[in-house]
This record gives C-alpha cells, sequence and structure tokens, in this order.
C-alpha cells in the first residue's frame, strides 16, 4: 500500500508538471466589465472552460490571465464563451495596437455613457417633480401625471439603460447575476408595477387601496447607476493615459551597429548583445553596459537620486534619459531581454491583480444573498 501511494504521488506530480509545460499564459484586455461581480463572472467562465488550467481577472486595469492549453482551446475559443455572458477580449499580437484599441473602446464607451447620463437626467427631472408635487392634485392636470411620467420613464428603462437588460438577460441563461440583475429587476418591477397601476387603478380602488406608483424611483435609480459608471469610467480613463505615458517614455527606435554599419531599427527588434549607439540628450531605449565612452544618465525615476549619474565602461545600468553636455556619443550593448521598467511595470500590474480571499467570499456571499431575497 506504502509502494502504491509513493507511486501514485510521483504519476500526479509528473501529470502536473507536463500539463504545466504544454499549457500557455496570456494576458488580454477585456471589453464589458463594469463592477466587481462581473470581474468574478468573467473569472469563474475561464476557469470553467475545458482547457483552461488557471485563470485570474484585474478588473482595476480591465484585463485577464489565461492559463491553457492550445491543444485543448484557443484564444477565438475563450472570446466566444465571454461574449455569451456580454464580454469579450481584445486579441491582437502587436502590443501597441492592442493598447490602442483598449483606449479607443474605453474613449467611445465614455462619450457614449456621457450622453445616456444627461439625457436621462433630463427626463429624470420632470419625473421626480411630478411624482413628488402633482400626484395628489385633485385638478384636472393631475389625472395625466401617471401618463406623463409613464412616457419619460419608458425611454430611460428601456433605451438609455437597455444594457442593464441586456447584461442580466446574458447572465441569466448562464445561471449568474450581477449588478446589472439587480438593477434590470428593481427597475423592471417598478415600471410594470406602475403601468399595471396607471391602466387598471380600480384593481386597488375596488379594494380600498390606492393605486401607487413608482415611475420616479424607477428614473431615478438609473440615473444615478448611469452617473456612478460615468464617474468611474473617467476615472479608469485617466489610469489608462497615466499608463500610456509611462509606457510612452522608451523611445521607438535605435541605431544599432550591425557588420560595421549604423542603422536604425524599431526597439523590439533589437537583440541581445546588439551594440546601440547613444548621443547626448537621446533616451537610452534599453538596459545595458557601457563598452564605449562615457556620460550622465538621469536614473532619478528608477533609482530616486535627482542627481544624474555617471556611466562609464564596464558600467552597467537602467534605461533613462542621457544628460551628458561633454561626451556626445555612448556605446552600449544590451544584456536583458526585458528591460528593467518594464519588469516593475508587469510587477506593478500582478500586484493589482491579485484579490484577498475576503473579497471573494464578500462577493460571493452578496450573490447568495440577493438569490435568497
Amino acid at each position: 500500500m506504502r509502494l502504491y501511494l509513493c507511486v501514485q504521488y510521483f504519476r500526479n506530480k509528473m501529470e502536473t508538471e507536463n500539463k504545466a509545460i504544454n499549457t500557455k499564459k496570456v494576458t488580454l484586455p477585456v471589453t464589458g466589465m463594469s463592477c466587481a461581480a462581473c470581474a468574478v463572472s468573467v473569472e469563474s467562465m475561464l476557469k470553467s472552460t475545458q482547457g483552461v488550467t488557471d485563470a485570474g481577472v484585474n478588473y482595476a486595469n480591465q484585463s485577464a490571465w489565461v492559463d491553457f492549453d492550445p491543444k485543448s482551446t484557443d484564444l477565438q475559443s475563450l472570446d466566444k464563451v465571454l461574449q455569451g455572458v456580454g464580454y469579450g477580449f481584445i486579441i491582437n499580437d502587436d502590443e501597441d495596437e492592442v493598447i490602442a484599441e483598449q483606449e479607443k473602446i474605453q474613449f467611445e464607451h465614455y462619450n457614449s455613457l456621457k450622453k445616456k447620463t444627461i439625457w436621462t437626467g433630463i427626463l429624470a427631472v420632470p419625473v421626480v417633480l411630478t411624482g413628488m408635487f402633482f400626484m395628489d392634485q385633485p385638478d384636472v392636470s393631475a389625472r395625466y401625471s401617471n401618463y406623463i411620467m409613464l412616457a419619460l420613464t419608458a425611454p430611460i428603462l428601456f433605451f438609455f439603460g437597455q444594457d442593464f437588460f441586456i447584461n442580466a438577460w446574458k447572465q441569466a441563461k448562464h445561471g449568474r447575476s450581477n449588478m446589472d440583475t439587480l438593477v434590470a429587476l428593481s427597475t423592471g418591477i417598478a415600471f410594470l408595477f406602475s403601468t399595471f397601476n396607471t391602466f387598471y387603478p380600480e384593481f386597488w380602488h375596488t379594494r380600498r387601496l390606492h393605486a401607487h406608483v413608482y415611475f420616479e424611483a424607477a428614473a431615478v435609480i438609473i440615473f444615478f447607476i448611469l452617473l456612478g459608471k460615468l464617474l468611474e469610467e473617467k476615472a479608469k480613463t485617466n489610469t489608462s493615459g497615466a499608463l500610456k505615458k509611462l509606457i510612452g517614455l522608451q523611445p521607438k527606435t535605435v541605431r544599432i551597429i550591425r557588420d560595421k554599419n549604423e542603422i536604425e531599427i524599431p526597439v523590439k527588434d533589437v537583440l541581445l548583445y546588439d551594440e546601440i549607439i547613444i548621443r547626448s540628450g537621446e533616451k537610452i531605449p534599453v538596459d545595458g553596459k557601457v563598452i564605449s565612452g562615457s556620460s550622465y544618465v538621469d536614473e532619478s525615476l528608477m533609482t530616486g537620486e535627482p542627481v544624474a549619474a555617471e556611466k562609464k565602461q564596464d558600467l552597467r545600468f537602467l534605461r533613462e534619459r542621457s544628460t551628458n553636455r561633454e561626451v556626445s556619443l555612448l556605446q552600449l550593448k544590451k544584456l536583458e531581454r526585458i528591460p528593467f521598467w518594464h519588469r516593475s511595470l508587469k510587477l506593478f500590474r500582478q500586484h493589482r491583480e491579485v484579490k484577498h480571499r475576503y473579497s471573494v467570499w464578500l462577493i460571493k456571499l452578496q450573490e447568495y444573498l440577493f438569490l435568497l431575497s
């Protein structure tokens, strides 16, 4: 028995190692997430997909990483799985194009959300005023107040707020729920109940009850939810812009020496141990070691030192801006595949991806309480 358990242990360990070798890990931007519950939904959908060994979602960065077996599934299949619940991947091999497309989608979504919020507020104000001051007036105009509120609330829910109902339906088809489900149910039930009482008030009058309507509640809920989404989207747009500025510190091209000739190539095409030429005042695109010349380099962004450090032969440095005023040529050799700056940015993003286990429990508890209620 002991020998069997030992053999089984090593067999399981070898299978796990083989799976890890055959899997591929990628990080892609995700579209359509609007709350923390959406991130949990995306993560659970990815993990439940055949061929996926592990997955995680970063709601702050609107991205997800997936560890999957390329023989069992691919990125297009995973994208179709997410599209079924209202989300999606941005798939592109060029990192710059991915960032540009994600920013374009965020900008378009922000503008669309801004227009919806403004028009919802314009329509919601008269609904609230009518519901607050003209409901119990005995004059003739009060008889039509319900119809006026119905006419103003309908476009708020089913045009400007249609995304809540569409996303809630997609979630319901997979037996899931999120914030859109809560908003769609609360406003939808309030609207249907108020519509019934508007056309058939006698149903309650015969029972000596007043036919209350709640059009203003449905309209105000949609408005404030859209307003909150607008403010959140603006904050995310500002964060993405700041990250883009940091990434943009790296120059796009660099001059290198190949076959005793000086040529200019894109930074992404630089190979290990390529000899790179940096002139005074230029940005240093890669991490490396000086093989010829000397200069003063500003590394304050990486090291925090306010004074430019002298770099001469056989000294390593981090890519930044050369500020030397005496030597006009600095020749160096690339030593790192991934610059320190990119590694630091990657660690920063991974740190933001870490979710405390209690936050996951709270989100699941919220879903259970919602279903029970």
